[in-house]
């Protein structure tokens, strides 16, 4: 399947992943499993309880062919969904996605260069660290006042603008990561090293589809919220 333009409710799930497999992430930050047989993103979205409007919001803004948003799709979000699957994304890359990373860091440099090895290690550790203030950040004042909002608590010594300001592109020291790997890193095995590089491409694309749903999609939502306080 082929899709010109957005995908629409009515479209199979199954061709959503047969063509962009890159969903799949999407899917399990959402908690939909595979499994679901023929059935629409809509019915999957019903089924596993997740709003479908978020979702289809989700996967057209990631998609970069399409064409942007209208203030009417926007209006339809759920903001909670929105931050659900925002805090999901946090627990994965936190959780899952660096860790492992590392580990295969760890398995594929060749230790005998010890200098470069432990350079590409302490710089990969302090990325980790910046990502994690960054997440840290968003999960102990973004996401509390945004929940705040939702349940009709105004804060005035705060608000989305000043998240917006200092909202950095986490993923840009882990380009430089891949550059050091690329041009320096001492290999056991090249498969293996290969392997680890491929997972920090993923995760530097990751980080950065992440940080432009919450510019296209967190952040214009909460200016409304705002003003409608």
């Amino acid at each position: 399947m082929y899709t010109i333009g957005k995908y629409k409710g009515t479209d199979k799930m199954s061709d959503l992943i047969c063509t962009q497999y890159a969903m799949l992430s999407v899917m399990s930050r959402f908690g939909i499993k595979l499994g679901f047989g023929d059935k629409t993103i809509r019915e999957v979205c019903e089924d596993n309880g997740v709003d479908t409007n978020t979702f289809l919001a989700v996967i057209n803004v990631l998609d970069e062919s399409n064409e942007a948003m209208t203030d009417e799709e926007r209006s339809k979000i759920s903001v909670k969904a929105l931050v659900d699957y925002l805090v999901n994304s946090h627990r994965y890359f936190l959780g899952y996605k660096l860790p492992l990373i590392r580990q295969k860091l760890i398995e594929a440099i060749d230790w005998g260069s010890n200098d470069i090895s432990m350079v590409i290690m302490r710089y990969f550790d302090e990325y980790v660290n910046e990502v994690n203030k960054h997440m840290q950040y968003e999960d102990e004042v973004v996401f509390p006042y945004v929940t705040a909002l939702l349940d009709g608590n105004v804060q005035h010594d705060y608000n989305i603008e000043i998240f917006s300001r200092k909202h950095d592109n986490v993923e840009r020291k882990l380009s430089e990561l891949k550059d050091i790997i690329i041009k320096y890193c001492p290999a056991r095995s090249t498969n293996e090293l290969n392997g680890a590089l491929f997972d920090i491409f993923s995760c530097a694309d990751e980080l950065i589809s992440h940080n432009t749903l919450e510019d296209k999609l967190l952040i214009p939502a909460i200016h409304v919220m705002e003003q409608n306080k």
